[in-house]
């Protein structure tokens, strides 16, 4: 059998929507405020945008599916980036007085999102709505994406809690009303991402894995649990030098996420990863990305396939699923489904 092959969240955005994403706009301070953040309730609030991220939404999954993916997302056409669409719909932040901040170990200079108060779910839960209209367009089960706790504090400012723990506890709460509504739906693929766990393994072994499981809290049989760790994106694409999370950090929270979720997902094609690392997952499957976000080269079937071959034989028959590193923003309609094509013919090799 071939492998299976998922993406993992962001697909390219078409150029009617009326919104635009963290990777396509300038990351100038001001820019990044203007057109993505205050911009954002103003674009989709206009008349017919519903209309139009169902469109795209369905065009996403429809590239996917073509190119061969086994579970596509919906590509997170409707969020102009994956931690503050979320926290739209939550209680407790304020988008209109926002806060400077430096962040990814000084990678990322920009205004966020303030933290002002109890951090508590909204009325109704939004991601099952965005889980129907991607699931319509395919029969393929489709996969959604959360960011999870110890990311969105780290891409919001706390002006509240001052207790990351306190918080972290806070936004699992919140999180599992958008998950359990998804698995209500019907949702079986959920992935919560958590890049952060990269840049602070310390602190996601203190408390990071533990607000996961509460995340999960009630999620029922059948449900795949996914959890995405990515090292790091840049400001433009192939900018070769961009700081990434320290090598090491995979393998000091691999102990820790063994069996404690039911897929985990690594990047390995930007950087590859030692193949003694694969042989410390028995228990969880591995989602290992096989093509880079973020460079425009177009890796051939040979090289990927070849790679998927080397770490397919690390790990336990049946733990490998194939995937990109991260999000496929960066690359454009074009070489996102380039990409993408090449991956699932080394997949079908293998």
């Amino acid at each position: 059998m071939a492998l299976t092959t998922t993406c993992l969240g962001a697909f390219p955005k078409p150029d009617y929507l009326p919104i635009k994403d963290w990777f396509q706009v300038n990351h100038d301070t001001a820019g990044y405020v203007d057109e993505v953040v205050r911009g954002y309730a103003r674009a989709t609030g206009a008349t017919g945008a519903d209309d139009l991220f169902n469109r795209a939404t369905a065009e996403a999954v429809a590239d996917q599916v073509a190119c061969g993916i086994d579970i596509p997302t919906d590509g997170e056409m409707r969020r102009e980036n994956y931690v503050h669409y979320q926290c739209r719909f939550f209680e407790g932040f304020d988008f209109e007085n926002l806060e400077h901040r430096v962040l990814r170990n000084g990678a990322y200079d920009t205004w966020l999102p303030a933290i002002r108060g109890p951090v508590r779910g909204g009325e109704t839960p939004v991601l099952a709505r965005d889980w129907r209209v991607a699931q319509a367009a395919t029969g393929r089960p489709v996969k959604i994406t959360l960011p999870g706790p110890m990311t969105i504090a780290d891409t919001t400012a706390d002006c509240f809690y001052d207790d990351p723990k306190d918080l972290a506890r806070d936004l699992a709460e919140a999180l599992n009303g958008e998950i359990l509504a998804l698995a209500e739906a019907g949702c079986k693929y959920i992935q919560i991402d958590e890049p952060v766990f990269a840049r602070q393994p310390e602190a996601a072994l203190a408390y990071g894995v533990e607000t996961l499981e509460r995340c999960w809290h009630g999620v029922p049989e059948g449900v795949t649990r996914v959890v995405h760790v990515c090292c790091g994106y840049p400001n433009r694409i192939d900018d070769a030098d961009y700081p990434k999370a320290d090598p090491g950090a995979y393998r000091q929270i691999a102990t820790a996420l063994d069996g404690a979720v039911d897929q985990l997902s690594i990047e390995d094609s930007h950087r590859h990863n030692d193949l003694s690392l694969f042989a410390r997952f028995r228990k969880t499957r591995l989602v290992v990305g096989f093509i880079d976000v973020a460079s425009s080269r177009l890796e051939s079937v040979d090289e990927i396939e070849a790679r998927m071959r080397e770490v397919a034989g690390a790990l336990p028959e049946g733990h490998l699923i194939a995937a990109p590193d991260c999000g496929l923003g960066f690359l454009g309609r074009d070489l996102a489904l380039a990409k993408l094509s090449n991956m699932c013919e080394a997949a079908r090799r293998v």
